[in-house]
């Protein structure tokens, strides 16, 4: 039998939702695996998802602060290259705090405070450290506080601070304390007179931030200032007008300090009605702003991050009589009728009945919503439930009907509500483990696990319960690639096969379950290949289709399904660009991820063979609405730093949505991009990148340059480097760490679209002259990690760059080795590994027994020392003073030169 079958990609949205997922990756840039600790009462995660702020970052649309706090290991906040930098959290209302995890990126703290406050002005030190070594690191602290703040003292690298994640860990309060946001008073309306009103500014960034769409009405256009403090933004509300509060929807780049001003006059006489000295920033600063004038101005003084002031929207409210709301929301049941794609003419329209269902018969399907076809034109959800408002218009600009997402709890009914409010609907998701490919989330056994299956029916039929009226739900989607995923698990359940078809058994019981309690909505359940539909044919027969998760294979897809017999149609629940997993390696070995284009026109390839397959393909969820600017963000989101990718706009162009349209403002693109002598490059040299990038409409190109090393050590996240460009040439330093890395242009038009395109490139060590006599010879160690792979002494001296010794995790730990026979030597290299030693010795013997030091380290940063030595000994060994990481030592090689 053919199939069409998929592997398991990078986790970029499913990491936000389920924690055993993300906390396996803030461990992938050591390469090891942390022993399992004893199971203990924990405190409630309280940080995550809430407003962070910070003195500053490295780049607001890639690397702010809402990232340290977003619940994913491949997205991180990055500040300045100073010491005196913070990050903090807002928690939304005082809590009691217990503990605060800092998982750090390779450029950690070295020494900082946790601080707490009710105001977010005057702060409470709660825990110091003084000597912080980077990684994983949980502080015990006792203290309490609405907010809470990482305060930097000295950095551990030459860069600024870094987090993947800040986490909070207390009791949550249940009393708002906010200084900044206070209760309306009475009298104020919920109005906004500011909306579509004349407004102006003391400078704008770029055409696309004019100080008109801070007040237009839509979340994803704003107004920003040039790079400085002392700038304005002033609104001709049209007469004089009695304000009582201003309501500030910030950007990342946000004022720390300003006024909100009112004149009669637009140049002179203004008043001061309200005054901020801390901002905080977020997504609904309400000020109380007690005064009259027809010109209302916000004059912002300081900056809280280096670049200018940013403002998604600002709304005025007054004192008066309440004005009727003039809107009415178009009705999310009845949508047009499409035409082409994938749209079955041969399947009429049925009742209004407001039901969703799977109508036709064999091999001639549509869905139906409330009567009319419902082609699924839609994408799988990345960003907060809290953030959908925010993305509204680009959905629809897109075309986009449907959202797809992994789970579905109580915090689904913002998404839901606001789906359903702009005529869209959401394939809700139910999490089975191992979800997302092969042994994630650990393996059930569902053979024999009556517990697993009784609570996961519980939470599901909870949820159920909870939404089958929503006019926001579209269908039930139970389970996620878990057939694929028991491929992994072994005897689990007796052995893969009769776990597999316990799985499908179990999935059909909760889609009789849920049919039970919601006949008007369809079930399915959703697999990474296809091979996953014979046990859901067999033994899930209460399901009305097949969800699908398939890339560059899937046009094989209509040939599975004819040749396998199948009585279901299928509907592609992720699609897109062929993955990581699936692209032909490249010069250095690594996956190839082609152009933005390729990338674009693998949306449209999907799309196009779901149309060949009318009457049975019901449509598609494409991979990937997400704003990460991370390793798997830049392979498949479309949004990018919230810019649009030339993908968005091809997505748009097959769904027949007005971004799609000619005459659109589009991104830049790439004729060309490469690196001269990509497959050696010396760690430290600089290296050479050539790109050729243009416009399609002549707008003015800013570039970023950055670089991932996930084909090393599986690092998800982006880190932006200085560079020079001259022409189409760009030079960069090439970084210390060994191994094939990727370098990234980022191309921004101001206009709110990015081009990226990548290229990789291999880092060697130094050269070093005369002969490596270490290598081949026997290496012994004072201990190695037989836990977490092969990383025996011998790694070390066998020339491999991808292999390695590992120690224990402690201090006084050694590796040497015997050359055989008394030999001169003048060099030593050592390769290290992220764990490295930050003070360490380099000894030589005659006898094994008796060591002289003839180098010493005490301030070593990893990577590669290259050590000029006055050598003669049988026997070398490296002495470990000081680790440079919680971890042990760790070394790819240890060469020495004669």
């Amino acid at each position: 039998m053919s199939m069409t079958t998929t592997h398991q990609r990078s986790g970029t949205a499913r990491g936000r939702r389920f924690a055993a997922l993300a906390a396996m990756g803030g461990l992938a840039i050591a390469g090891l695996v942390l022993p399992a600790a004893a199971a203990q009462a924990a405190p409630v995660l309280l940080s995550q998802g809430k407003t962070a702020t910070a003195s500053t970052t490295e780049n607001s649309d890639y690397l702010g602060a809402k990232l340290a706090v977003d619940g994913d290991n491949g997205t991180r906040w990055a500040s300045a290259a100073t010491d005196n930098q913070w990050i903090q959290v807002d928690l939304g209302a005082k809590a009691t705090i217990e503990r605060v995890d800092l998982r750090w990126e390779s450029a950690y703290g070295k020494s900082y405070t946790i601080q707490t406050s009710d105001d977010g002005s005057s702060w409470s030190t709660v825990a110091t450290k003084t000597n912080g070594t980077g990684g994983n690191e949980s502080l015990a602290v006792t203290g309490a506080g609405r907010f809470v703040r990482l305060q930097g003292v000295a950095r551990g690298t030459g860069y600024g601070y870094s987090l993947w994640e800040f986490q909070v860990f207390g009791t949550a309060g249940t009393t708002p304390t906010d200084p900044t946001t206070p209760t309306n008073p009475t009298s104020c309306n919920n109005d906004n007179v500011a909306l579509n009103k004349t407004a102006t500014a003391s400078s704008q960034e770029g055409d696309g931030t004019a100080a008109k769409f801070a007040v237009d009405g839509k979340t994803d256009t704003r107004w920003a200032s040039t790079f400085a403090d002392n700038q304005w933004l002033q609104v001709d509300l049209g007469a004089s007008t009695q304000v009582c509060n201003v309501a500030l929807n910030w950007e990342s780049a946000y004022g720390k300090a300003f006024q909100v001003q009112v004149s009669d006059s637009a140049t002179s006489g203004f008043t001061t009605i309200a005054t901020v000295t801390n901002g905080t920033g977020g997504a609904n600063q309400v000020v109380p702003a007690s005064g009259k004038g027809r010109y209302l101005r916000l004059n912002l003084q300081t900056r809280a991050t280096g670049y200018g002031f940013s403002l998604w929207e600002v709304k005025v409210a007054t004192s008066g009589t309440t004005p009727t709301d003039p809107t009415t929301p178009t009705d999310p049941t009845t949508p047009t009728n499409p035409t082409g794609d994938v749209y079955n003419p041969n399947v009429p329209d049925g009742p209004a009945d407001g039901k969703v269902k799977v109508a036709g018969s064999q091999g001639n399907w549509a869905l139906q919503v409330n009567g009319k076809q419902w082609v699924t034109k839609g994408m799988t959800w990345g960003p907060s439930v809290a953030d959908f408002p925010k993305h509204v218009a680009n959905l629809k600009a897109m075309g986009v009907n449907t959202i797809r997402t992994w789970g579905t709890d109580a915090g689904s009914k913002a998404l839901f509500d606001g789906a359903a409010a702009n005529g869209m609907r959401v394939i809700a998701g139910f999490w089975l483990a191992p979800g997302g490919g092969p042994g994630s989330g650990g393996c059930p056994d569902y053979v024999n696990d009556a517990t697993y299956k009784t609570n996961s029916m519980n939470d599901i039929l909870t949820q159920v319960r909870a939404y089958k009226d929503n006019p926001g739900v579209l269908m039930w989607d139970v389970g996620n690639e878990s057939l694929l995923g028991l491929g992994s698990c072994g005897t689990t359940g007796g052995g893969v096969e009769q776990n597999r078809n316990a799985y499908a058994k179990f999935v059909n019981d909760v889609a009789v379950q849920i049919k039970a309690i919601d006949p008007n909505h369809p079930v399915t359940s959703t697999d990474a290949w296809t091979g996953a539909w014979p046990y859901l044919k067999a033994n899930a027969p209460a399901l009305d289709l097949y969800g699908l998760n398939s890339y560059g294979a899937v046009c094989a897809t209509k040939a599975t399904w004819q040749s396998g017999g199948y009585t279901k149609p299928y509907i592609l629940t992720e699609g897109g660009p062929e993955g990581s997993w699936e692209a032909k390696p490249d010069v250095n070995g690594i996956a190839n991820q082609g152009t933005d284009q390729d990338n674009a026109n693998g949306y449209v390839k999907s799309w196009n063979c779901l149309a060949d397959h009318r009457g049975v393909a019901l449509g598609a969820t494409m991979f990937h609405y997400g704003t990460e600017g991370d390793f798997g963000g830049i392979w498949f989101n479309v949004l990018p730093g919230g810019n649009k990718r030339l993908s968005y706009y091809s997505i748009a162009k097959m769904y027949g949505g007005s971004a799609g349209q000619a005459g659109v403002n589009t991104p830049p693109t790439f004729q060309s991009m490469s690196i001269n002598s990509s497959t050696n490059i010396v760690a430290g040299s600089t290296v050479t990148m050539n790109a050729a990038v243009s416009d399609p409409q002549g707008d003015a190109i800013t570039y970023h340059v950055f670089l991932n090393s996930q084909p090393i050590n599986n690092a998800g996240g982006l880190l932006e480097v200085p560079f020079t460009k001259n022409g189409n040439t760009y030079t960069f330093t090439a970084p210390q760490m060994l191994g094939v890395w990727k370098a990234y242009i980022f191309a921004e038009d101001g206009k709110g679209n990015v081009g990226v395109q990548t290229v990789s490139f291999r880092v060697a060590p130094p050269a070093v002259a005369g002969t490596n006599i270490a290598k081949g010879h026997t290496a012994t160690a004072s201990s190695f990690d037989p836990y977490n792979g092969n990383f025996t002494p011998g790694q070390a001296v066998d020339g491999d760059y991808a292999t390695r010794w590992s120690s224990n995790w402690s201090d006084n730990e050694w590796i040497q080795v015997d050359l055989g026979a008394k030999k001169t030597f003048k060099t030593v290299q050592l390769v290290w590994e992220a764990a490295f030693a930050k003070g360490y010795t380099i000894q030589q013997s005659d006898d094994g027994n008796t060591w002289t030091t003839i180098s010493t380290e005490t301030n070593g940063d990893g990577n590669v020392d290259t050590l000029n030595v006055n050598g003669n000994a049988r026997y070398v060994r490296v002495q470990g003073v000081t680790r440079g990481t919680a971890y042990g030592y760790s070394l790819y090689e240890f060469g020495i030169y004669a």
